[in-house]
């Protein structure tokens, strides 16, 4: 990987600390990140030219953990939508509570109208004062501030908009306008203007499941993140579980790889950087090491193969 040359005032990543143990799960806090030049520089292009960040590649090579990385080095704010088939472009403004208002309304519990509107992550990150009064000066209840780094309250903001390729295709589309001029309007608060005088850093991910349109694209700084090399998977194990005090890394590194290129001759997805993760803390927590045996061999099929039903033999 090259080493590029330029000013890292905007960013310099910060180099991985080692947790010694891997929480479990996605908790997407930005404490253990392995970068590379190329990420590095990508997020550097974004500040420049204050593009969103568009960040392709396959599940589980790191592309979500990336905002919340880039927030905790910075001191930043952070905000997170996971999209889904029903997102629409709004709900990254706001949503408006329709349901809830009905059914308060024939409980006979109807609030002001502008309690059933719910802002979205970019108004938080746009003007989180504004969002937390639902754009009027005098709004009460005050919003809670959905900010998953509340040490840093007043500070520039990331957000995340994860798996981008899973909405309708106006959605990205329809994002331009609002990030592009960093305002938009409430049509639910009174017409409620919310604008912003330094934008978010705009991180959006995709499994590239659907081709996202051209005009979005064009409007992107774009990376997509290639499956690491056996030398970079060793640094990000490192980096989550500490040094290798037995030699059990390389061997689950090697276990995977034999299953990637199994799994590559029936044209099926190579397990990923986050399965390596979980083969090594289940190794780890139950002392148990890759070899010919029933234990491993289970482990690997639960985390490695992860067979479907389609690989199951059917009743006759």
């Amino acid at each position: 990987m090259p080493e590029y040359e330029y000013d890292k005032s905007m960013f310099t990543a910060p180099a991985a600390a080692s947790l010694g143990k891997r929480s479990r799960g996605d908790s997407r806090d930005g404490l253990v990140y392995v970068w590379n030049p190329d990420l590095e520089l990508a997020v550097n292009i974004a500040l420049a030219t204050e593009r969103p960040l568009l960040v392709r590649g396959p599940s589980g090579t790191g592309k979500s953990s990336l905002a919340a990385s880039l927030a905790r080095a910075q001191r930043w704010r952070y905000y997170e939508e996971v999209v889904s088939s029903t997102t629409e472009a709004r709900h990254f403004l706001w949503r408006f509570e329709t349901l809830e208002r009905l059914s308060d309304a024939q409980g006979g519990s109807a609030k002001a109208a502008i309690e059933y509107v719910e802002p979205g992550v970019l108004w938080w990150a746009f003007h989180p004062e504004s969002a937390r009064r639902r754009g009027m000066l005098n709004a009460e209840p005050a919003l809670k501030d959905p900010n998953r780094f509340p040490e840093n309250a007043g500070a520039r903001a990331v957000v995340l908009i994860d798996e981008i390729d899973k909405a309708d295709p106006d959605v990205p589309n329809n994002l331009l306008v609002p990030l592009g001029s960093l305002e938009f309007t409430v049509t639910d608060a009174n017409d409620a203007i919310v604008k912003t005088s330094e934008p978010p850093v705009v991180i959006i991910t995709t499994n590239d499941e659907r081709e996202l349109p051209g005009a979005f694209v064009r409007r992107c700084v774009v990376i997509k993140l290639e499956p690491p090399t056996a030398d970079a998977l060793l640094k990000i194990v490192e980096a989550h579980y500490g040094p290798d005090s037995d030699g059990l890394y390389p061997k689950v590194i090697s276990a995977m790889e034999a299953v990637a290129a199994a799994k590559k001759a029936r044209a099926l997805p190579p397990p990923s950087t986050a399965e390596l993760l979980d083969a090594i803390g289940t190794c780890r927590d139950l002392n148990v090491t890759p070899g010919n045996h029933p234990t491993w061999a289970a482990i690997e099929r639960a985390v490695f193969y992860k067979p479907g039903m389609q690989d199951e033999p059917r009743n006759a």
